[in-house]
């Protein structure tokens, strides 16, 4: 089943099942439902009738889900009650062997939390950036010209993963012929094992993230013996607060910095283009008023999700919005769902170009663990699209898009499109 399309009349039914299911056996984070693209009636009926939801068994055991946008802020922000510790499950509603758990970052509290992020945080200033942007916008114009007219090929694969990956080798300063490697290990960071998956077990996919460690290590020794560089590697290598990690921080900081920078933009510069085939009449006004890109950006961005979740546990007991939450217990936030909160976004349903404040979204998150390259995540965003709309008056779909079996990574796989003769 996995990798096919559906027929109209299977999802509908799929969806149907959203309204007449008994909330007490709601699974919103059944990765089944995303690869579907059905899960948007069960998140509405959560935000409408039991916002604070308990689920008491699933595959990833039991957790709660948060699912209206003001009720994630607070959470997001009350770290004395709900950590994002790795020592306690991290960050993602998939418990990992707490023998296998490699704490990065985004899985620390403060105050460790701040002192490893500010080490990686200068390769994201405004200097920083513009430098950058003259690279991204030559790289961009390399890709697009590349591209084959009048023929079918797939956009995540020559575009959003390609583009990402050079930025990721830059940011990274990794061996440029080897780059796609960064691809596969982000895929690998994020995918649950399964016989249709990317690996078949969890020991295969613990295998490849070795050979990720280790190739990084052999990268980390050099940049340790050379003088201070601005690539992340060398930023790390030398910071205070970073040069001294243990392995399993090592190579949880690579992970989050290369899922960070791979999947994040990947499934946006997918979904922008997918947004637009939606809606023909958006795609018509950005081509008639390019400028329009300042308010697209961070709209795509919204309406993506490309993080459909972040999780955290309770330290303590707690009540909220009237449910016993337990200390110990799984706390998902779910992004997905407060970027469709009519209470905190006017016609959420609707994908809005020029929506008067289009920066009101979740997709970054909120607080001290929001997205360290967000404004990077942005920039590329910006430049690939100021570059397709000086050579192409339109790119076409041609298909269904393949999504990501994942209720953490909100992607796609593969998107047909075709750019005419």
């Amino acid at each position: 089943m996995h990798g096919t399309i559906e027929s109209a009349a299977k999802l509908d039914a799929l969806r149907a099942r959203a309204t007449s299911l008994p909330l007490e056996q709601f699974d919103p984070g059944d990765p089944e439902l995303f690869r579907t693209d059905t899960f948007w009636p069960y998140f509405d009926r959560l935000r409408r009738e039991d916002p604070v939801h308990y689920c008491k068994d699933s595959m990833f055991g039991p957790y709660w889900s948060v699912t209206r946008y003001n009720d994630i802020m607070e959470i997001e922000t009350n770290h004395s009650v709900f950590s994002s510790a790795s020592s306690l499950g991290g960050i993602t509603i998939r418990d990992i062997d707490p023998e296998l758990r490699r704490e990065s970052f985004i899985s620390m509290d403060p105050p460790r939390h701040v002192a490893q992020r500010k080490t990686v945080a200068p390769m994201f200033t405004p200097t920083h950036l513009d430098n950058l942007a003259l690279s991204i916008r030559k790289r961009s114009a390399e890709c697009l010209d590349n591209l084959p007219r009048g023929e079918v090929f797939d956009w995540v694969d020559r575009v959003s993963i390609e583009l990402t990956t050079q930025m990721l080798a830059v940011l990274f300063d990794f061996p440029w012929e080897d780059r796609r490697k960064l691809t596969r290990w982000s895929d690998i960071a994020t995918t649950i094992p399964g016989p249709d998956g990317l690996v078949a077990t969890e020991d295969e996919r613990q295998a490849e993230l070795t050979e990720c460690a280790g190739y990084f290590a052999r990268l980390w020794k050099e940049r340790i013996e050379q003088p201070p560089k601005s690539d992340l590697l060398s930023m790390m290598a030398h910071g205070a607060a970073t040069r001294d990690m243990d392995a399993k921080n090592f190579l949880g900081n690579l992970i989050l910095l290369i899922v960070g920078g791979n999947d994040t933009t990947r499934n946006t510069m997918s979904g922008s283009l997918d947004a637009l085939s939606q809606h023909p009449e958006q795609y018509r006004k950005l081509r008639e008023n390019p400028a329009l890109l300042d308010s697209f950006v961070p709209e795509v961005i919204r309406w993506q999700t490309p993080l459909a979740h972040m999780r955290r546990t309770a330290l303590a007991d707690f009540e909220f919005r009237g449910k016993q939450i337990k200390k110990g217990d799984k706390v998902v936030m779910w992004y997905v769902s407060g970027n469709r909160d009519a209470d905190a976004i006017e016609k959420p349903y609707e994908f809005i170009i020029d929506r008067a404040r289009p920066r009101t979204h979740l997709s970054f998150g909120f607080g001290i663990h929001r997205c360290v390259g967000l404004r990077l995540a942005e920039l590329q965003l910006k430049i690939i699209w100021e570059e397709i709309l000086k050579r192409f008056d339109h790119i076409e779909v041609v298909g269904e898009p393949k999504r990501v079996y994942s209720s953490f990574v909100k992607g796609l796989e593969t998107l047909p499109v075709k750019i005419a003769a």
